[in-house]
């Protein structure tokens, strides 16, 4: 194999997709370079190069949101005086599971072992707040999902904070992908 076909592979890979398909087959690509399938796929190894793998994204078209991301990432890095920062999440619907059978713990040369089968009792909902300096997290567990709860976890926060500290809470949309936009708790 040349250099020139190293470079082909590498650019076709990068630049181009094959006449009917979204990206190249190590077989499509190994036709059209003249080289074997197997040597298409050392070079993509070789380049870290995975043409099957897509990943999406999301941009805003908030207006604001430069703006938004200098806060957020001023208070991460150099809070108040006198202030506490909080990342706050939420983890919705875990589910709460019970196995009929106890966890056998990992021995040489075998993996912890769970029992196939539980009993299901429900679901729950997890809060969570990292205090971004000190790295302790105040978390609650909540039956629901509903504002009352999110605002019983941030009463939770406020009574666990020194007093005398501003307190800063920084959370994610609280999105929840199954409801639509502004329906949400």
């Amino acid at each position: 194999m040349t250099d020139a076909q190293v470079e082909e592979v590498v650019v076709r890979t990068l630049e181009e997709t094959p006449p009917a398909g979204t990206h190249w087959s190590k077989r499509e690509l190994a036709e059209v370079v003249g080289i074997s399938p197997a040597s298409v796929l050392r070079i993509w190894h070789a380049f870290g190069l995975q043409p099957w793998r897509t990943e999406t994204f999301k941009i805003s078209p908030d207006p604001f949101l430069i703006d938004k991301i200098r806060d957020v990432v001023g208070l991460y890095l150099a809070p108040p005086a006198n202030a506490v920062v909080f990342a706050v999440d939420e983890k919705p619907q875990i589910q709460a599971l019970q196995r009929t059978a106890p966890v056998l713990p990992m021995v040489p040369g075998v993996p912890e072992r769970r029992s196939f089968d539980y009993v299901r009792h429900g679901t729950v909902d997890l809060f969570a707040a990292l205090n971004t300096v000190t790295g302790k997290v105040i978390s609650k567990l909540s039956a629901q999902h509903r504002a009352v709860d999110f605002r019983d976890f941030l009463d939770e926060i406020d009574r666990r904070t020194g007093k005398g500290l501003a307190v800063h809470v920084i959370c994610d949309n609280c999105e929840d992908r199954d409801v639509p936009q502004g329906a949400g708790a």
